[in-house]
């Protein structure tokens, strides 16, 4: 931002963002796509040409600065009224030094927390006006520009206006804060809501609530409390006070002359009446209840660190509960419970939170947010272990210790649980299989509780030992010169593999068995002498008990899913490693299937041999960096 104003500064030129142009494509794509009534006669202009005197911000942001516009981002808009109440956290997105005054080069910037970082988004300052007046959100006065400018930087973040169209002011919340939000169906409060409420309040965290609309005709319905439907309302403070005897029923709005102030306490009444600015109001925590649908609360926490996942056809989009045969390849991460909530209890909350990634800048392709949830599972049966990926067996005989309220098409899903103090894997998962996204996956707990990525290590057995009955069996295939070229490996190959009619194959090509003598080549002759051939030979025999035990369907090739659990067992996969290799729903034969073991089990014992540290990881001089690329390309061929 500094770089790029100081530029527009030099240069005496106005700065005109190239990557969110003052063009139809950045207002949208379909109600406001470039033949939309909406978007019709719209201009782009700076706020010098809207109002005489600009500002940015005139005696503190504040609620009013911000007047919903021709887009449905209402649960936008109230995040930010949120912001107004913490000077903070409003400074936090919207940064110091902006004004229209000394400096001024038509650029301004916000930082919003996205998927586990702080992004600068960098604009120029021209806004969407038709008819004279901004067409989106704007200052009541009309004088005042931070908001309609922090509304562009979200759009340009999410990749247009139309973008920001319908939502829930959490998602809001999290991208101001970086925050875990949990959100409660007052009527199915828990009965500790009191208690939440108010340690939220206390450790600063952002809280919402809302009246849910039944049809398009109760969105800005008045109640006949004055509560309006569809629109958020923040919750500022919460409070316990001691009412004298007589006035046991709440009946009015507490407002600040009403009579239910009259059997409190005179210095608690002083106390509580001067926190409360216009627009603010007390009511009874029994009423909060009836009168509101929907709560959030957003817990601000300076050291969660998200883990990220993706969910891939083919390989790691394994679907609900619902699908027990995919259920079990989704990603899974272990989380230790071990500090319990306090004196007598062995139970420890948290708050577990699962957020698909970048759902609203794929609005333009045609999709949306995916329906996702989440299901946890007591592992006490692997205390203390990392490198297991739990297979389809534990789930048919394990039922989940807790769950996701809902699968739910909704940025996040999180959900506040208690459990007892031990070991746990959270499965995220979308509710179909095949459904590809990438996610991030967050636990959030008063009191430490440590997480991790569950994945199996990856192992490649080779053997040694050669009996008098296979030297003799290599002798007659290798022939005079006792070693096996291309051609010869492709005929043993081939003629062993038609014998086997349960398998589907076009039979092994030059270019896999060039590539599995490569692979297997210790000496460099381009052959494979006697003991080359019999470790080559040994898991060929072994694939094939594999390739027909996880062939369930016997269709003679291996889908990916098969060939997930097929790997798995040969110990030649792991999660990451994958979704590595599958980027699509495919299937192999048998061949191909036989060449991709290979590989991977050959590259797996030249990374052991030269890791001779066990640390996981290798360090390559040039040249060895020139040979094993060279390896490595053979073996990617």
């Amino acid at each position: 931002f500094e770089s790029l104003r100081a530029q527009s500064l030099r240069s005496g030129k106005l700065f005109e963002d190239s990557f969110f142009p003052a063009a139809g494509a950045s207002l949208g794509f379909n109600e406001l796509g470039p033949r939309s009534a909406k978007t019709s006669g719209v201009r782009w202009v700076r706020p010098n040409e809207v109002c005489r005197r600009p500002e940015f911000i005139v005696d503190g942001a504040t609620r009013t600065d911000i007047c919903q516009g021709a887009l449905g981002d209402c649960w936008l808009l109230a995040a930010i009224a949120s912001l107004t109440l913490n000077d903070e956290l409003l400074h936090r997105v919207v940064p110091h030094g902006q004004d229209f005054k000394n400096g001024y080069a038509g650029i301004f910037h916000f930082q919003f927390w996205q998927f586990g970082e702080w992004m600068d988004v960098v604009i120029d300052d021209r806004l969407p006006v038709k008819d004279g007046k901004l067409l989106f959100v704007h200052s009541a006065e009309g004088t005042e520009f931070w908001s309609a400018l922090l509304e562009k930087a979200y759009a340009k973040l999410n990749g247009c206006y139309e973008a920001l169209s319908g939502g829930s002011t959490c998602e809001g919340f999290e991208d101001f804060t970086g925050g875990v939000t949990e959100m409660y169906d007052l009527d199915k409060a828990p009965s500790d809501l009191y208690s939440i409420i108010s340690r939220a309040v206390e450790r600063g965290s952002l809280l919402g609530c809302s009246i849910d609309i039944t049809n398009t005709k109760d969105m800005e319905a008045v109640t006949f409390k004055k509560l309006v439907k569809g629109h958020a309302y923040s919750v500022t403070g919460v409070d316990e006070v001691r009412r004298h005897p007589g006035h046991l029923e709440w009946t009015g709005s507490w407002s600040d002359n009403s009579r239910e102030w009259d059997g409190v306490d005179s210095s608690v009444r002083s106390r509580l009446q001067n926190r409360s600015e216009d627009g603010e109001f007390w009511m009874s925590f029994s009423e909060f209840l009836r009168e509101f649908s929907r709560l959030e609360i957003c817990n601000l926490t300076a050291d969660l660190q998200p883990v990220p996942g993706e969910w891939r056809r083919g390989s790691t989009a394994g679907g609900c509960r619902n699908f027990p045969a995919t259920f079990w390849l989704n990603p899974q991460f272990k989380i230790q419970l071990q500090n319990p909530d306090g004196p007598g209890s062995s139970d420890c909350s948290f708050v577990a939170a699962l957020m698909q990634k970048d759902r609203r800048k794929k609005r333009r392709e045609g999709k949306d947010m995916e329906t996702i949830g989440f299901a946890v599972y007591e592992v006490s049966c692997f205390a203390g272990k990392s490198a297991v990926h739990l297979k389809r067996d534990f789930f048919l005989t394990h039922g989940s210790s807790a769950r996701s309220e809902l699968f739910i098409n909704l940025r996040e899903v999180s959900s506040r649980l208690k459990l007892p103090a031990g070991e746990y894997i959270i499965v995220p998962s979308t509710f179909e299989p095949h459904t590809e996204a990438d996610f991030v996956l967050r636990v959030f707990s008063e009191k430490p509780a440590d997480s991790e990525e569950m994945d199996d290590d990856i192992k490649a057995d080779i053997p040694n030992d050669i009996d008098s009955g296979f030297k003799s069996l290599f002798r007659q295939l290798a022939g005079e010169d006792m070693e096996i070229s291309v051609s010869e490996l492709q005929t043993i190959l081939n003629r062993i593999i038609s014998k086997h009619k349960d398998l589907k194959t076009d039979g092994f090509t030059k270019e896999s068995c060039r590539s599995m003598i490569n692979l297997m080549d210790k000496d460099g002759s381009g052959k494979l002498g006697l003991s080359e051939f019999h470790v080559l030979w040994e898991k060929i025999k072994r694939y094939l008990t594999v390739f027909r035990e996880f062939d369930t369907d016997k269709s003679g090739t291996m889908s990916s899913y098969e060939m997930r659990r097929a790997l798995a067992s040969a110990g030649t996969s792991n999660y990451n490693l994958h979704k590595q290799i599958y980027k699509a729903d495919m299937t192999l034969d048998f061949d191909n299937f036989v060449t991709c073991l290979v590989r991977l089990e050959t590259m797996y014992k030249t990374f052991h041999t030269l890791d001779a540290d066990r640390d996981g990881v290798i360090e390559l001089d040039f040249v060895q960096v020139i040979f094993h690329s060279q390896k490595s390309y053979t073996a990617l061929q």
